[in-house]
Order: C-alpha cells, then structure tokens, then sequence
C-alpha cells in the first residue's frame, strides 16, 4: 500500500537559526498542534518546526514524560492534560472567567442562547468562555478559539474602544470577507465602531457566518477600561423579534460583570483584567 506523501510545512520563523535555546525549541514543537492540527505524526512535527527528527523525536518523547503530551498507540502526538492544566492557571481569562460565569448563566436562562465571554488578544478576539445549550444555533467559536475583530459581536466591541492608532493599524490591513454581509470598507467599519462607542451596543447579522447574528456590550475593568466584551448569539431568522428582549438582559450581565470587576476581584495578580494588551491603551 502507497503511503500519503506528506507535503512540507513552513517552518516557524528563526527555527533553522544556530543556537536557538532548548525552551524555544520545546515551544516550536508544542504550537505546530493547532485546531486545524491537533494530532500529529513524528515526520510532520519534523516538517512544521524544521528540526532534525533525533531532535523532534528526544523533546517529544521527554514531553510525554512529563505529561505536556500523549503519545497514542499509532504514534500520533496530542497535547496532553498537564498542558490543560497549566493553562488553566492563566490569570487573566481565569479570572475574569471566575467572576463573570454567575452572570453568563443568568443570561443564558434569560435568553437560551450562545453567550460567550471573549478578550483582545494581539489583533484577534480570544473566547475565555462560552455557554449554550440543545436550542442554541450551531457556531464556530469555542473556548480558546479565536475570531476576527472586524467581523463579530464582541470583536467589534474590542475593537470600537481600542485606541484610535490600534483600530487604523487593523483597518488599513485587508480584512476578508467571510460572507457577502461582512463589513471589509474602512470607512463604513469606523463610522459603525463610532455608534458602537457611542451607544454601548454592537450588532453583527451573518459577518462571519450565514444563519447567525450576534449582538455584545463591554465588560469593563475596575480601572473604567475595556476589558472583555460579552456577546448574545442566536439564529437569524429569530433575531428581529428577540433583539429587543435580549439587549436589556445583556446590559445588565455585562454591567453587573463590570460592578463585581470593581469591587476589586480582579485588582491583584499584577492587575490582569484591567486591560487587554496594550492596544487599549
């Protein structure tokens, strides 16, 4: 039987430069697993990371020791459960999360419908969160995933109270147009984060996805900033008549997420929810 030829990936920047330190090494293999990857042969972690396979196969099988990966019977590699629960120990989306899921759970009985907690995190929105049940309309997203800020609820909150330099650097790039509805005009996204701004609510019908429309409000910090937005997901054709219902229900989560913030739940731990990045700032 012919084996699949497996096609070289690119590897990850710097990975053929001398001398590059054991823990960058470690971390080369570690982020070739991605959504797209999450199960990986020796011979493909050999071709994403661009290292020697003696090299790849010595820093996988120590990983495995210890956890950060699980080796299955055929030989392909996942992330294993100590990677999860050193992840878990991130305090920013920990602690927000920690404060915020009362909140979420009251408005998903409110509403029956996606509600997901999300962060900017470099020119993306990061979901620390999602909540939703047997009626809920199918989505993309998923905790740990990541969106698109021009193109979603909870992005273009993000994105409407980011500092003005941030919201040109990502308008001025080309931004991809998922659906025929997804706004991609410069102009007509900054006139759209300035009502956002203006009135605390940003709504998305079918921008990144057909069949969905999202509508988001900010969560902020104990500062006053930004720090995460909150989002209410649901199907299109639902949408026109539930929008008036849901917006005073997510008002009120998001509000009562920005009180709880305030009172200082999130002041320690070098102040890790009272900004998100510097794009903020």
């Amino acid at each position: 039987m012919t084996r699949p030829m497996i096609l070289p990936m690119a590897p990850p920047r710097d990975a053929h430069k001398p001398g590059k330190s054991v823990s960058s090494r470690v971390f080369a293999l570690l982020n070739s697993f991605s959504p797209e990857r999450p199960a990986l042969r020796l011979v493909e972690l050999t071709a994403i990371t661009g290292l020697p396979v003696s090299t790849v196969h010595r820093i996988a099988a120590e990983l495995v020791e210890l956890g950060a990966l699980k080796k299955e019977r055929d030989g392909v590699y996942r992330i294993g459960l100590r990677m999860w629960e050193l992840g878990a120990l991130c305090p920013q989306p920990r602690t927000l999360r920690d404060v915020s899921l009362p909140f979420i759970h009251d408005l998903y009985e409110a509403t029956e419908e996606n509600i997901h907690l999300a962060v900017l995190d470099g020119d993306e929105v990061l979901y620390v969160e999602r909540v939703w049940g047997r009626r809920s309309v199918d989505v993309v997203s998923r905790v740990g995933g990541r969106s698109p800020l021009h193109a979603t609820g909870v992005g273009k909150i993000l994105l409407a109270h980011a500092s003005r330099e941030f919201q040109e650097t990502v308008l001025a790039a080309t931004l991809k147009r998922y659906t025929p509805h997804t706004i991609v005009m410069p102009g007509l996204l900054m006139r759209s984060l300035q009502e956002i701004r203006a009135t605390g609510i940003a709504r998305c019908a079918e921008e990144l996805s057909l069949g969905t429309v999202s509508v988001a409000a900010p969560v902020h910090g104990p500062d006053g900033r930004v720090v995460a937005a909150l989002s209410v997901v649901s199907h299109t054709v639902t949408h026109t008549r539930s929008l008036a219902a849901v917006e005073p229900a997510l008002r009120l989560a998001a509000k009562s997420i920005s009180r709880e913030l305030a009172k200082g739940y999130a002041a320690d731990s070098a102040g890790t929810v009272t900004t998100i990045r510097s794009a903020a700032r």
